[in-house]
């Protein structure tokens, strides 16, 4: 570092606010995010909401969906969990995380200002016992949001709640899906009931909504393989936590674009996919899952996938004493918004 160098690096940067910047493409960025006199919102201020998005409440009843492309909302339900309950706090604990985004520098993009994004506040449920009209509720909910063109993207609640979802996003035509879980949640009926959170996908597929031969599963281990047997018949792509480290992120990612394709795609994500020491807050935690990194690197390669759609499920921030859960539940969230932005079906507004 020589006298001139450093003088030049005062006159440029000695001064002024952090907002200033100067390279082109960071500066459009910071431009949406500063005001003109070079604050910005604090993270710990103001209303917690889904990734910092606009809140905008919606009346059920006549919801005004109106400019938007991706609506943000809770689903605090947890009716259908076979072992430890608590994710119906889950919504709440990913608002409460502060400090996701704005920027995504993998992917390029500020995905709450490249997007007409909103949070749209919870599902209402017409009771909190009632499993199956729960369920119902969640349809009636992501109906109107597909019906006004709206792209839906759920914080859960159990992982029972993407057959609902699914059910209202491939009506018109089955879509494919992504899933990134330990489980592969295909199985069937047990203890009165076929819609707990061990069985949606089976559902979504005997429905018609969701196309097994375009859906693939990652991540799937533990002690119920034994199952996941409608995964195989159905012709779903299954790739086990333990092919992962061998196959590599990179191949994982193309596998799972080769079978989707360029048809529309639903991505769920379960937080147990994550192992337990980055993710412990769930209610069915495997070990020898993925890490946090894996993760981030395996969505980032799936950019210019065809979603209409997504969830992050099975947050339950009671077994979660850091916080670390609901922190990687809120990122991946963030995440498949930023996917989002390069969508076919949903679209950047700013380029």
């Amino acid at each position: 570092m020589n006298e001139k160098k450093l003088n030049a690096l005062r006159d440029k940067y000695g001064e002024g606010h952090g907002g200033q910047i100067h390279d082109r493409a960071f500066r459009a960025v910071g431009d949406r995010i500063f005001s003109k006199d070079g604050t910005r919102l604090a993270p710990y201020a103001g209303l917690p909401t889904l990734l910092s998005a606009p809140y905008r409440p919606i009346d059920p009843a006549a919801p005004d969906l109106s400019g938007l492309q991706v609506a943000l909302f809770g689903v605090p339900m947890d009716l259908g969990v076979t072992n430890r309950n608590g994710s119906r706090f889950g919504p709440r604990a990913l608002r409460a995380i502060e400090r996701i985004g704005p920027y995504n520098h993998v992917l390029e993009t500020a995905p709450a200002f490249d997007l007409a994004v909103a949070d749209i506040g919870d599902v209402p449920f017409a009771s909190r016992f009632r499993l199956e009209q729960s369920h119902d509720d969640i349809e009636r909910y992501v109906d109107a949001i597909v019906a006004a063109g709206v792209a839906p993207l759920a914080a859960g609640g159990d992982h029972s709640i993407s057959h609902p979802i699914l059910k209202s996003v491939g009506r018109e035509r089955p879509v494919g899906m992504i899933h990134i879980d330990a489980h592969c949640d295909t199985g069937g009926a047990f203890d009165g009931t076929k819609f707990h959170h061990g069985g949606p996908f089976r559902n979504a597929v005997l429905d018609g909504v969701l196309d097994p031969e375009r859906t693939i599963q990652i991540g799937i281990r533990g002690s119920a393989e034994y199952l996941w047997e409608f995964s195989a018949e159905s012709g779903m792509s299954v790739i086990h936590a333990e092919e992962v480290p061998h196959l590599g992120i990179a191949e994982v990612a193309r596998r799972a674009l080769a079978v989707v394709g360029d048809g529309p795609v639903y991505l769920s994500f379960d937080i147990d996919s994550i192992d337990p020491a980055f993710a412990p807050g769930t209610g069915t935690p495997e070990v020898g899952g993925l890490t946090t990194r894996e993760v981030l690197e395996l969505l980032r390669a799936l950019k210019g996938v065809n979603l209409v759609g997504g969830d992050v499920v099975e947050v339950a921030p009671q077994y979660d004493a850091t916080t670390n859960t609901a922190h990687a539940g809120a990122q991946v969230l963030f995440e498949i918004l930023s996917l989002m932005v390069f969508s076919p079906a949903i679209g950047a507004i700013n380029t």
